[in-house]
């Protein structure tokens, strides 16, 4: 059986320890999935120049945000890295050079989710940083050239949100914003009609969606994701919704899941 992709919402490092809807619906489908070998991750946390990839074998946790309570700086996640896999997506992305960070470790795009579905951390992760300067079908091709680690029990696991703009985040009242829902509800139907072309491009889908995506970096994670999609395959959305100006919604593609 292929290996399921991800795509999750992963919205506020907040939710690796408040116990929250969110955190149980990762839990839920790590439940519900084959247990990977290893895990790639793309995450809305690190942007680069080229593509390059994780090579620790001990990936530190990154604590790559400020302004939050001790206990959130406090969490760890020791899983170990996997230089065979980094070795691997260099490999596999042949449409340009996958450079090996050999010191860099896992930022909460990663963590805070993992911490939830895999909390032994024992399953190694490795993460793709991506060029956020090139255009959404650059990083489709990367994601489809990825396509064989699905056949090797690899959990490609692509974080960010796919509406996000905290400039409009109104921290004393984050009842989901009218324009918000509807660009996810939107973005959802697109995802099931398989539109991938213009997915590629949400900023061609119109004004409030420009809003929706001001700046690439969460968005992109999802066209990795979409990418690994074959012909027919079907997908789930689970943790649907939006708060304030931020959706949550998050993808599973592929069958296999257990009850």
């Amino acid at each position: 059986m292929r290996m399921p992709a991800l795509f999750v919402g992963h919205g506020n490092p907040m939710n690796a320890i408040e116990r929250n809807e969110y955190f149980r619906g990762w839990q839920d489908i790590a439940r519900r999935l084959p247990k990977p070998v290893a895990i790639l991750c793309v995450s809305a946390h690190w942007e680069t120049q080229g593509a390059w990839v994780t090579a620790s074998a001990h990936p530190p946790t990154i604590h790559d945000f400020y302004g939050f309570p001790k206990a959130l700086f406090d969490v760890r996640y020791p899983a170990p890295g996997a230089p065979w896999l980094a070795e691997r997506v260099a490999a596999l992305v042949t449409s340009e050079r996958v450079q090996q960070d050999p010191a860099r470790g896992l930022d909460h795009g990663a963590w805070s989710v993992l911490v939830a579905m895999y909390p032994a951390a024992d399953i190694p992760v490795v993460q793709l940083g991506m060029d956020t300067g090139r255009p959404g079908p650059h990083h489709y091709a990367i994601g489809r050239q990825l396509a064989p680690l699905r056949d090797q029990d690899v959990l490609v696991l692509a974080s960010g949100n796919m509406v996000h703009n905290l400039g409009l985040f109104r921290f004393h009242d984050p009842k989901p914003q009218a324009w918000a829902e509807a660009c996810d509800e939107e973005l959802q139907r697109r995802i099931s009609a398989g539109d991938h072309a213009a997915l590629m491009d949400p900023g061609s889908l119109g004004p409030d969606m420009r809003l929706a995506v001001p700046t690439p970096e969460h968005y992109y994670p999802l066209l990795y994701a979409l990418a690994l999609q074959q012909e027919g395959e079907p997908l789930v959305f689970f943790n649907a919704g939006v708060i304030g100006s931020l959706s949550m919604t998050s993808v599973l593609i592929g069958g296999g899941l257990q009850a």
